[in-house]
């Protein structure tokens, strides 16, 4: 691969068109560089073809350095040195002193000298080993066409073989020739490479040639322009259909452990944010425990952290249920007030504890992040919460059809009456109902916290829709929460762009209200003789 990328580098050199080197005995590149000041412009020409060929390390600091004008001999010593800030040695790269630096002249270059810089300087990124460095080459080469570098661009796409970087480069070559004076043939063939990048900057590029003079060239460019329209509209609707999605699965998150309190229990629980916020802060403990104790698991730190918020949440969920909400049922008035209490007295409480403000819950590293899709981006964070949310969704889903305890529950929800009547403990039901609720509002948490400050108001942004994913879906039906999550958070992405984020909010509540007024059970009613009764 190393010989590959030294003949791409003598190749690309020879297509720009630079001066050979006669070469009677290889010269090193230090002895290279003390020679830059001497002879015409063409032999430092070749000089600077020879710097490039040596592909040493310092070689892309010292032609640039000759390209700006920054590089200059000191006649007393000999010394090669870069002037300006940072003035240094230009072969040992040790420091200068001011009076070195402005007792150095200049070492002059003209235009012909500076293409042939340029060109080298394109030798040494896109020949580079480094895929990376290769592609940062290609896409400063977009940015920046130059009509000189068409012909190595060619080269270095004939030895390409990332199909990342060989789309770059394409893509670089294109845009250099369409500012270039080359035949209107090429220049054709050089739009639909443009086009096919879709986005702003081919934008850019092609609106002054669908306005040139040039009636083939501006019509291939209109057309692409339409393309690239239809295109971005797509990614568009695309990009805010995953927020959607995003926004949806917080609201999962948030509101299914509502939708079986208040469906099962029929209780207005308006302490559930602070379960939510308890889970966060759980997420914080561990982490922080982790980053003193044994850093190395800090990875890990979120797959810890979420049973542990399952279990604390589910504890003061029983707890509350069973020191307050137990004797308040069949009162929905008292039961609403009782919990709003308990939630102020729980964010008092950690406020004592953990104080007022917000706390660091990093990102494991691969929860950190984005990658490119098409013309969207999407975060690793938002990608994994939506896979932890279906995921709970399932877990969840099989408890309820699956299991004693979910038939159980099911049976309280249709009708409790009956149910006790057959044996089963409707209060032990309730616990636990109660406790399951509270346990996925703390998995609420360690997810909320990757995305959302962790303070004692966490919680406090969700109660409102979360209920209002419940009443939309359905009470008591984790299908209905399922379906009311994503299609309140598209719904909100969608509008947003419109009406702005809260009064988008405002109109999908009264979009609810009207909607309940119609079906005031939601979307998936619950079934049993206990609702119909």
């Amino acid at each position: 691969m190393r010989l590959l990328r030294a003949l791409l580098a003598g190749l690309i050199l020879a297509c720009a068109g630079l001066p050979a080197l006669a070469q009677s005995s290889p010269q090193s590149f230090d002895d290279l560089v003390k020679a830059l000041p001497e002879g015409s412009y063409s032999e430092r020409g070749a000089t600077v073809e020879a710097i490039a060929r040596t592909g040493d390390a310092r070689a892309e600091a010292v032609l640039a350095a000759l390209l700006d004008g920054a590089l200059g001999l000191v006649e007393a010593t000999g010394q090669v040195v870069t002037t300006g800030p940072g003035a240094a040695d230009a072969l040992t790269g040790a420091p200068v002193d001011k009076a070195t630096a402005d007792a150095a002249d200049r070492i002059r270059v003209n235009n012909s000298l500076r293409r042939t810089i340029r060109a080298a300087l394109g030798v040494l990124t896109l020949g580079s080993p480094d895929p990376a460095k290769r592609l940062a080459a290609a896409e400063a080469a977009y940015r920046s066409p130059d009509p000189e570098q068409v012909e190595p661009i060619a080269a270095a796409i004939a030895a390409e073989t990332d199909a990342r970087v060989l789309a770059a480069l394409e893509e670089a070559r294109a845009v250099a020739l369409l500012a270039s004076d080359a035949a209107t043939e090429a220049k054709l063939e050089a739009i639909p490479v443009i086009a096919r990048r879709g986005d702003a900057s081919a934008q850019q590029v092609l609106n002054p040639i669908a306005t040139g003079a040039d009636q083939a060239l501006a019509g291939a460019a209109k057309s692409a322009l339409a393309e690239i329209e239809r295109s971005r509209a797509a990614w568009g609707f695309a990009q805010n259909i995953w927020y959607g999605l995003s926004l949806g699965s917080v609201l999962l998150l948030a509101a299914i452990g509502l939708a079986i309190t208040f469906g099962v229990m029929g209780v207005i629980n308006m302490a559930h944010g602070e379960l939510v916020m308890l889970g966060a802060y759980t997420t914080y403990v561990v982490q922080e425990a982790i980053r003193t104790h044994v850093p190395g698991l800090f990875g890990w730190s979120l797959l810890i952290a979420a049973p542990l918020a399952f279990l604390v949440a589910g504890a003061v969920g029983v707890a509350i249920e069973r020191g307050i909400v137990r004797h308040l049922y069949g009162r929905a008035l008292e039961t609403l007030l009782a919990t709003w209490g308990v939630s102020l007295i729980l964010q008092q409480a950690v406020r004592s504890i953990f104080g007022p403000n917000n706390r660091e819950v990093g990102n494991p590293s691969w929860m950190s992040g984005a990658f490119p899709l098409g013309q969207m981006t999407v975060t690793w964070n938002r990608l994994w919460i939506l896979v932890f949310a279906l995921a709970v969704f399932a877990i969840l889903l099989w408890v309820m059809k699956k299991t004693s305890a979910g038939l159980q529950m099911r049976a309280v929800t249709q009708n409790r009456a009956m149910a006790s009547n057959m044996g089963i403990r409707t209060a032990w039901v309730d616990a636990l109902t109660f406790g399951l609720g509270a346990g996925i509002a703390g998995l609420a948490g360690v997810a909320l916290s990757q995305i959302d400050n962790v303070s004692p108001n966490l919680g406090q942004g969700y109660i409102v829709d979360s209920f209002m994913v419940v009443v939309f879906g359905g009470a008591g039906n984790i299908w209905g929460t399922l379906a009311g999550a994503f299609s309140l958070g598209i719904v909100n992405k969608f509008l947003e762009p419109y009406a702005g984020a809260v009064l988008g909010k405002i109109i999908v509540l009264v979009a609810i209200i009207l909607f309940i007024q119609k079906r005031p059970r939601g979307l998936f009613a619950v079934k049993g003789r206990f609702v119909d009764g």
